[in-house]
């Protein structure tokens, strides 16, 4: 039987990233097909388009400078091409852009195919929370996995050691993916609790961005371990309120809970502009397009669907931290305030 034909939905810094490590490990493995598609959304650079630049030279020069795709990750505009024939389908976008690509992919996916979303990101449903995952699920009708952990882009793409956790429902799904991206510096964890994994990759955004205004307001280390353990009591209740299957303690001490929750809080673009945002007075968006090269950030637009959903079911009052950066990202509150969300804080939620 032929192999499994892989297609990267996105080429981002994450998505430049995995494609790198898909790349490596399709080759000489009978279970997938050598070549892989990595849909790229066409941009200019210098006078040529990036897909020719990538396809050239082996590297994308915008988003993940510095290092070499292996040559057998295909860069494709269109996305319709791209997923041709592909069962394997990883999608690393920002996720305000994935219910449009998925309209486009959906008459072109291949029967039987399966997918595993990198977003992280929730969006608002009619009936409040619908995770990325969800939107992919019910738009293609294929199987999807997800993967979350404290995972910064360069640093994995530099090959330092790492950890990270799929979540899959579907447990021979779960190996698949495991057997695609796992590498001696990428080591992966599979658990079925994939709604409360997705949810992880999400929240700690908002709790990152309440991270950088701690850094912009000078308020040191306890001040942020505080922000830290603060959000993460968010992050369960919120996931016990909102997934519908189980929610256990033990996937929070999963790469994809405590340890990501840390590194973004530290080291992650979330932190970096809202520390930023503290300290030039401009805004979310001015310097998004200013500091992130055409990324995303997350953070903000996270506690933005969270807060209505909080607002819809009455529950601001019992989420402060998440509720506080919204208000302060979107509706004029002083970041200086910030610290009272802190001082008020329920010592259980």
């Amino acid at each position: 039987m032929p192999g499994m034909k892989v297609c990267i939905v996105g080429s981002g810094n994450w998505g430049s990233a995995i494609a790198k490590i898909i790349g490596h490990n399709v080759k000489g493995n009978n279970r997938f097909d050598p070549m892989v598609n990595m849909w790229v959304y066409e941009e200019m650079i210098d006078g040529r388009k990036l897909t020719d630049i990538i396809n050239s030279e082996h590297e994308n020069v915008k988003y993940l400078p510095g290092h070499k795709l292996p040559k057998n990750v295909v860069a494709v505009p269109d996305i319709t091409e791209a997923v041709k024939g592909a069962k394997v389908l990883v999608f690393v976008i920002p996720h305000q852009f994935i219910q449009r690509l998925c309209d486009q992919m959906k008459p072109h996916i291949t029967e039987g195919a399966i997918g595993i979303s990198l977003i992280k990101g929730v969006d608002e449903g009619p009936n409040g929370l619908r995770l990325i995952s969800d939107i992919i699920r019910n738009s293609l009708e294929v199987d999807v996995s997800v993967l979350m952990g404290a995972n910064i882009a360069n640093e994995v793409a530099d090959e330092k050691f790492c950890e990270t956790t799929i979540g899959a429902k579907n447990d021979d799904n779960g190996l698949i993916f495991k057997e695609l991206l796992q590498t001696p510096n990428f080591r992966i964890t599979v658990v079925q609790e994939s709604h409360t994994v997705e949810l992880c990759g999400a929240l700690k955004n908002i709790v990152a961005v309440g991270a950088g205004f701690c850094d912009g307001l000078g308020f040191g280390d306890n001040t942020k371990a505080a922000v830290i353990r603060l959000g993460l009591m968010e992050m369960v209740a919120f996931a016990e309120m909102f997934c519908s299957g189980p929610v256990t303690s033990a996937t929070f001490l999963e790469s994809c809970g405590v340890a990501d929750l840390i590194t973004t809080c530290y080291g992650g673009r979330n932190r970096k502009v809202a520390e930023a945002f503290v300290k030039t007075s401009k805004s979310i968006e001015e310097l998004e397009a200013e500091m992130l090269n055409g990324q995303k950030l997350q953070g903000p637009q996270t506690s933005a669907e969270v807060y209505k959903i909080l607002v819809k079911k009455d529950l601001v009052t019992k989420f402060p931290l998440f509720a506080a950066v919204y208000k302060i990202c979107f509706e004029g509150k002083e970041v200086k305030e910030f610290v009272t969300c802190l001082q008020s804080h329920p010592q259980h939620i």
